[in-house]
């Protein structure tokens, strides 16, 4: 046991005798005293003459980090967790890559704080949320998928298309129909089912057939179909070997009348020699897009286009080899001037993908990517009316199957930032978005217009922190955005910092509890006085800290000039020289209310101060 002690205490001596030597008191007595500049200046010299280790990386983190200043704090905070520290240590540390928006590296500092001080509140409160990291909206996916719970493996389900509440598709599903003897399954019938109920799918009885029906394409107001079936019964007949005839799919009209689909007459554009099948009308009616293997395409199937009305169409036009390729291309469907289709003819994920092509701008078709498609089919997808869901289908689990894509919401903040007594553009600003935490996510500046944008999600509300020099910082809350741009004009209030006879007047620094070092908060408002002590050079200020009553009076005196001494540091690292400067902790012997021990919590507040004394101008 004896022998144990020993060999314990010579360890312990011997790694505190690795970290303070000879090389380090001048250093640490400077440090000890708060002159964590000329603190930095000694620690760097030992790290110029190679006599540097661990504990003077850490001495160096710890002074920047005292002064706010992160960049180098995390520098040197990066080399000190080399080896093993204090549980502080890699708390700062985390503190400061969190503030370089470096969210997994801080986690991992938390993780070590935690495990070895896990009765800290600070450690509670991680150890409640590991893995937070606070970010803006995802670009990786737009959609979550689900499937729809009347859709299941009894039978195929697929093209689905959302009016309103009533989703129209096509299934097997009709088990009293006669079987195709190229599938073995039931011929496909046109379904639909009102969203917002709990009624199973029904048939639409006057559009259905002995053979295949659908899928179909329905105009925005809901009263005009263009579905595809067999031609059967209007004798469109490819010959296939021997006596066989191989019917062709064709286009037929249907309208809505007194509530029930009414079959009105097959389009011009059918024939007996190719297929024309699956429909999508525009938004506004007017052209109807369709896959075909009619002579022109570039392929087995192509995407074409026509000029439509009730009564008339135009000619088609095949939609070239920005879309279509030497394989298959179908399921076309169009919201907002966007074309979605599918095909197993362009790089994708699996065997056929959904891709999107902007029909205005488009110059390449894009994967919709996860969680849409698949190593598996991925088919038939459309948006609803209102562009925010999608419905497609997929043989992901087998077989063909209905799905929601729940549409992400996401969000432009586009911010306009000025001067509220000139009403002119700030260019360069500085704009940090924070979250609900109070986390720096990015922070960034505006561009020559006075603007920034963030891409966000809409799940949480933000802040906004926009600081630019001579104006006031100004904190903005942007309650949950809604989905698109949301613009915002922000004002800045042009700095004026009151300046007496006897003193610069600022707003309170504030400090963490019974901690000393310079804060965001703090950093931002002492910046002012910098800026008065670059404009006026003759100026000397005199740093008075003051506590409350609370506690002893030799632990406020303590506390109230580790907290003046930082402050001077802080000036001092801003390029303030040394002379011009002193401070001083007052405890809680000057009070601006003298409440004794019978204060409130204001008043309380209003004693904790700093107070920036002119000693000459």
């Amino acid at each position: 046991m004896i022998k144990k002690y020993l060999i314990l205490g010579s360890f312990l001596a011997s790694g505190f005798l690795f970290a303070q030597n000879k090389n380090t008191e001048e250093a640490d007595e400077l440090f000890a005293n708060y002159r964590y500049v000329d603190a930095i200046d000694e620690y760097l010299e030992l790290v110029d003459k190679g006599k540097a280790n661990t504990y003077v990386y850490k001495q160096l983190g710890d002074s920047y980090y005292k002064i706010f200043n992160i960049q180098e704090a995390s520098k040197w905070y990066s080399k000190a967790v080399q080896k093993k520290q204090d549980a502080e240590t890699y708390y700062n540390y985390a503190q400061t890559l969190k503030s370089q928006g470096k969210y997994e590296e801080a986690n991992k500092q938390l993780d070590v704080f935690a495990k070895m001080e896990p009765k800290d509140p600070r450690a509670i409160i991680h150890l409640e949320n590991p893995n937070y990291i606070p970010k803006l909206s995802s670009d990786e996916a737009k959609f979550t998928v689900e499937k729809l719970t009347y859709s299941s493996k009894e039978f195929t389900d697929f093209g689905p298309v959302s009016v309103g509440n009533t989703l129209y598709f096509v299934s097997t599903r009709n088990k009293s129909n006669k079987k195709d003897k190229w599938s073995n399954q039931p011929f496909l019938d046109i379904f639909k089912v009102d969203q917002n109920g709990k009624a199973e799918p029904e048939p639409i009885e006057n559009l259905n057939t002995n053979h295949h029906d659908g899928p179909v394409t329905i105009s925005k107001d809901g009263n005009l179909m263009v579905f595809s079936k067999d031609g059967h019964e209007e004798g469109l007949f490819k010959k296939g070997k021997g006596r066989t005839k191989i019917a062709q799919q064709g286009l037929y009209l249907a309208k809505k009348v007194n509530g029930e689909w009414k079959y009105i007459k097959p389009l011009s554009i059918n024939s007996s020699e190719y297929s024309v099948t699956h429909p999508a009308l525009s938004d506004d009616g007017k052209t109807l897009y369709f896959a075909s293997d009619m002579p022109g395409g570039l392929g087995d199937t192509d995407l074409w286009k026509v000029s439509f009305s009730e009564n008339s169409l135009g000619k088609p036009v095949n939609l070239g080899d920005k879309i279509n390729t030497p394989a298959k291309e179908g399921f076309p469907s169009v919201r907002e001037n966007v074309l979605y289709f599918s095909t197993n003819g362009k790089q994708g994920l699996g065997g056929f993908d959904v891709f999107s092509f902007d029909l205005e701008n488009g110059e390449k078709a894009e994967n919709m990517g996860t969680p849409i498609n698949t190593e598996k089919d991925d088919f038939s997808f459309s948006m609803d009316l209102d562009n925010k869901n999608g419905y497609f289908a997929s043989n992901r689990d087998g077989i063909d199957q209905l799905y929601i894509a729940e549409g992400i919401c996401k969000a432009e903040l586009l911010n306009l930032i000025k001067d509220e007594e000139t009403q002119a553009i700030i260019a360069n600003a500085e704009v940090a978005i924070l979250d609900e935490q109070g986390n720096k996510i990015i922070s960034t500046q505006t561009n020559e217009k006075g603007e920034v944008s963030f891409e966000v999600s809409c799940e949480q509300s933000y802040q906004l922190e926009i600081s630019n020099p001579g104006y006031e910082t100004k904190m903005v809350t942007i309650a949950q955005p809604v989905d698109g741009v949301n613009k915002k004009e922000i004002l800045l209030t042009p700095e004026e910092v009151e300046i007496t006879e006897t003193e610069v007047k600022l707003d309170n620094i504030y400090f963490e509890f019974d901690k000393s070092f310079i804060t965001q908060q703090g950093a931002k408002e002492l910046d002012k006085l910098v800026r008065v002590m670059q404009k006026y050079p003759e100026m000397n200020i005199m740093v008075k800290s003051h506590t409350d009553s609370k506690g002893s009076a030799s632990y406020n005196k303590k506390l109230s000039n580790e907290r003046a001494q930082s402050t001077v540091q802080y000036l001092i690292s801003k390029g303030i020289s040394k002379d011009r400067l002193s401070g001083q902790g007052m405890g809680s012997t000057e009070p601006k209310i003298d409440c004794g021990a019978n204060c409130t919590e204001d008043e309380d507040a209003q004693n904790r101060r700093s107070e920036f004394i002119i000693v000459k101008k």
